[in-house]
């Protein structure tokens, strides 16, 4: 069970990558955060190459790296602009979306099927995610879904959960075909450096916050660089799906970071939410 105990690390520092990052955006443009949160990472990164075995890669391994970088960058925008423009509490819980989105996606990509009492667990999971509105049942039952609706950052981060269905297990695939800690090692230094250009692009050449900031932007490279090596050393010992929906704990550790350090409202119903989500959580990790 040495996966679960992986994957709640990775959710503690991806929840803490989360909040430093949407205190980074009052000051800077999500197309900036969203680099920083993998170019930051990317020198931690790098450090492991020396102390690592190089494996032998085949077509198989540069050929899902090629599916990746295109889904990795607009899924890293889109989560950038989910958290900019609504509360952590309200976005982050629907990235526990992307289990159930992976019941069929690691079926199909990976040929992973997964047991009655997991699926059971997923689907608990996702429900939670019906309660994050829950108050506004008494103008009807489909309120919530239609609150889920009107909030742009939550359209963008069931948008980001689907993303991350694919690009999940594609990362996994990657991994059967190297190994966790290479993978881990260069996975983001690469993406960072095709993303860079475009961020250049949108910045209008503007980089001096890269500089400026870098007392701050540091911390969110760490703590991505941690949750990283952390995600793909876990998914080398369990399934996809049961790894990411462990790793949604982090939904928890962001929500308490949107009502301490945010002072975000309605935590209440959204920690309502978030239990039931860990409940199937705990089901997934128990049977």
């Amino acid at each position: 069970m040495d996966w679960v105990l992986l994957s709640l690390i990775c959710a503690f520092f991806t929840a803490s990558a989360d909040a430093l990052c949407k205190k980074s955006l009052l000051e800077s443009n999500e197309y900036l955060i969203a680099w920083v949160r993998i170019g930051f990472a990317a020198p931690f990164l790098l450090l492991l190459l020396p102390f690592i075995e190089i494996p032998k890669l085949n077509i198989h391994f540069y050929l899902t790296m090629l599916l990746l970088f295109p889904l990795e960058i607009i899924a890293l925008i889109l989560y950038m602009k989910a958290i900019k423009i609504s509360p952590l509490s309200i976005t982050l819980p629907f990235l526990a979306l992307s289990p159930i989105f992976m019941i069929f996606t690691s079926n199909l990509i990976l040929g992973e099927r997964l047991g009655k009492y997991g699926v059971a667990g997923i689907v608990l999971t996702a429900a939670g995610a019906y309660l994050l509105n829950v108050r506004t049942t008494r103008k009807g039952i489909w309120e919530p879904f239609k609150a889920i609706l009107r909030e742009r950052g939550s359209r963008y981060m069931i948008m980001v959960a689907f993303i991350y269905s694919i690009t999940s297990n594609l990362g996994k695939m990657a991994v059967l075909h190297s190994s966790p800690l290479f993978f881990a090692a260069t996975y983001l230094p690469i993406l960072s450096a095709i993303f860079f250009p475009v961020l250049v692009w949108k910045n209008h050449g503007k980089m001096r916050q890269i500089v400026s900031h870098i007392t701050l932007f540091s911390p969110i490279g760490f703590a991505i660089a941690l949750a990283t090596i952390t995600h793909f050393l876990a998914v080398n010992r369990a399934e996809v799906a049961y790894v990411i929906s462990v790793k949604r704990m982090s939904l928890l550790f962001g929500i308490i970071y949107g009502a301490f350090w945010f002072r975000e409202t309605n935590i209440g119903e959204r920690l309502i939410g978030s239990t039931v989500m860990i409940a199937g959580v705990i089901i997934i990790t128990l049977f």
